[in-house]
């Protein structure tokens, strides 16, 4: 058998293949409808208020669903008579008693309206996913720093598309999608990814994880499961106050 009439077999084997390895056109709309799996109905809140599935964490009454992450006793921020909560200086991060892995997250945050500080000093905070992802909180209205740590960013790995901050002393919010990082066997298999829209403008689009978000060094790949929600006091006198906050679990 010559070479040409070799490759024409082979040619219509590896077409007969694919002709029946796929599936036929549909021709009536029915047959591309679905009724199964039935979505759960979620009645959405208004204002920012949280949806009828979430988890609410923080309503203004109180702070029972957060702790000191230094030792674990009662968290020590101050909780204000307009239903927010403000950074005590210096008495360290708080964290939420429950843990999370992949979440949608709604926050609201302010700067003081008396500025104070400048770059990294004024305003700084930030809000910890899985206790190891920072996004950045930061008063930057006429107030430059490095990119990769202004508001928005994703702390020294990604630079927000936007600076979508309100003026100083005004509340801006945050809705953030996470999905967690996959291990196996004590290795990272899949990593991570953040959303961030911040006052309705994507700053951070579906961007990787690289690891964790720290000071100095690179990203680490710790493995780990669910962990909790954390919220930074910087300890130079940032007063940030966070108000609404709300998780809807992922997985």
């Amino acid at each position: 058998m010559n070479t040409l009439k070799c490759t024409f077999i082979a040619l219509a084997l590896t077409v007969g293949f694919f002709a029946t390895a796929q599936e036929v056109e549909p021709t009536k709309p029915e047959e591309t409808e679905l009724y199964e799996p039935v979505p759960p109905k979620v009645v959405p809140g208004t204002n920012g208020s949280a949806p009828s599935d979430a988890i609410v964490l923080f309503d203004g009454s109180n702070l029972d669903n957060w702790i000191s992450s230094r030792d674990s006793t009662a968290a020590k921020w101050i909780v204000n008579k307009d239903g927010s909560m403000s950074v005590n200086n210096r008495t360290g991060d708080i964290q939420t008693k429950q843990n999370f892995g992949s979440v949608q997250l709604h926050i609201e945050w302010k700067s003081p309206a008396e500025v104070q500080g400048q770059g990294q000093s004024r305003a700084n905070s930030g809000v910890f996913l899985n206790n190891l992802y920072e996004v950045q909180v930061l008063d930057n209205n006429d107030n430059d720093t490095y990119v990769n740590g202004q508001v928005g960013s994703i702390y020294k790995q990604h630079v927000p598309l936007a600076m979508a901050s309100v003026p100083t002393g005004e509340w801006n919010t945050y809705d953030i999608i996470y999905h967690a990082p996959v291990f196996e066997k004590g290795q990272k298999v899949k990593s991570g990814s953040l959303t961030v829209i911040q006052n309705g403008v994507l700053i951070q689009d579906h961007v990787e994880i690289k690891g964790t978000t720290p000071y100095i060094g690179w990203p680490k790949n710790p493995p780990h499961g669910k962990g909790p929600l954390r919220l930074q006091d910087h300890g130079d006198n940032s007063r940030v106050s966070y108000r609404n906050i709300w998780v809807r679990e992922l997985d």
